[in-house]
């Protein structure tokens, strides 16, 4: 667009400034009359005729006779003719034009001029973060006191269902383990071994029989082992449950430690002095024999105990060979090898497995033994041949 120039023919100055008739020039239609701190579009000159199309270079006179300055003349808000070279334009000022406090051309400070930013601040309150406007916000304490407490109902009896389903279910694992016939312990599934003529399998059955009908998680292994070994003959015994109805019993029977005979009478008793309860086997080759005048009430001797409890100890291969035994006192026990052959002397049942070692060594060594037949061990470490 062509510029245009405006020349002032006021020929009174103030202060520092001076009338000059040097043109200067206006801002175009729409542009913002920075330099005098215009912040809106500047108004359009309204015509009272038509005109031709400028031209450029064409001049605006003013005709006023003002004396103010440039700044003055523009805050005087008076009529101001324009003239062109064809025709005289009346020129009117829009009031919504902004003009600077300071004379013209001054330094606007950017700094006292209102911020832009509370522009935008509205509308980001106003549209949100989507860019759609919204009304404010009313908040309603009643109600969200309501919605409060209809969330912790919510959140109660949903604790409380969990809770009541948890219980519930604990119940139910419980009466399934220990209450119901899923493990429960049949009699026709207990099974035994390890017995023999001295320990019959009956006894056995009729301990391990007490924990049929129920279920297998109530019953205690360790209990009824002990049980089994509290059986005369009995030195071991180890339970074994098989889910989910069935158990297995295994028993280390041993034979008698030694037989006591009263007269014609024999009565078989183990190493712990308990008599056995099949005392009518008729196999009791290898099985040392004790006379004594009382079978019953020499279990309650000392010297029988310690006689029993060296027995009970010995290996087979010496039992085979045991033809009398003699227990006078408690530290006194005496074995018979062989019809003579060899004398033990073992004294009390004390350092057994060190006496044991001793006998050994000297009386299968011909070098050690020779053509002598008791060994003395009572002192284990100072045995006495003779």
């Amino acid at each position: 667009m062509a510029s245009r120039t405006v020349r002032s023919v006021s020929s009174h100055t103030t202060g520092n400034h001076h009338a000059s008739d040097e043109p200067r020039r206006l801002p175009q239609t729409g542009e913002a009359h920075q330099s005098r701190g215009v912040r809106r579009p500047y108004g359009v000159v309204r015509s009272s005729q038509k005109t031709r199309k400028p031209h450029r270079g064409r001049t605006i006179e003013s005709y006023t006779g003002s004396k103010a300055s440039g700044a003055r003349l523009a805050r005087s808000r008076k009529p101001r003719t324009v003239t062109s070279d064809t025709s005289d334009v009346q020129a009117e000022l829009v009031p919504d034009v902004t003009v600077a406090n300071g004379p013209a051309g001054a330094f606007v400070d950017a700094r006292r001029l209102p911020s832009e930013d509370y522009v935008t601040e509205t509308l980001r309150q106003t549209t949100g973060m989507l860019g759609v406007a919204s009304r404010p916000k009313v908040v309603n304490f009643a109600e969200r006191a309501k919605e409060h407490r209809r969330a912790s109902t919510r959140v109660i009896a949903l604790r409380t269902l969990i809770a009541g389903a948890v219980v519930a279910a604990l119940v139910a694992l419980f009466w399934l383990l220990f209450f119901s016939s899923a493990f429960r312990l049949e009699a026709n599934r207990i099974e035994v071994s390890g017995a023999n003529e001295w320990v019959s399998a009956s006894t056995i059955h009729k301990i391990a029989d007490q924990q049929s009908g129920k279920s297998l998680f109530m019953v205690s292994t360790n209990d009824v082992a002990e049980q089994l070994k509290d059986i005369p003959g009995v030195s071991q015994a180890k339970v074994t449950k098989h889910f989910p109805k069935a158990m297995s019993v295994e028993v280390t029977a041993q034979r008698p430690a030694a037989m006591l005979k009263s007269g014609d009478t024999l009565v078989a008793v183990d190493a712990d002095a308990r008599v056995l309860n099949s005392v009518t086997a008729k196999d009791i080759s290898g099985i040392p024999v004790i006379e004594t005048k009382d079978a019953q009430a020499s279990l309650k001797n000392r010297s029988i105990k310690e006689a029993l409890a060296i027995l009970g100890a010995l290996p087979e291969s010496m039992r085979q060979s045991i033809t009398k035994v003699t227990a006078e006192t408690q530290d006194s026990v005496t074995t018979v090898l062989d019809d003579g052959a060899r004398v033990i002397v073992w004294g009390d049942s004390s350092q057994l497995k060190l006496k044991m070692a001793v006998v050994d060594k000297i009386i299968n060594d011909p070098k050690v033994i020779g053509n002598k037949q008791q060994v003395d061990v009572s002192a284990p470490l100072k045995p006495i041949i003779k």
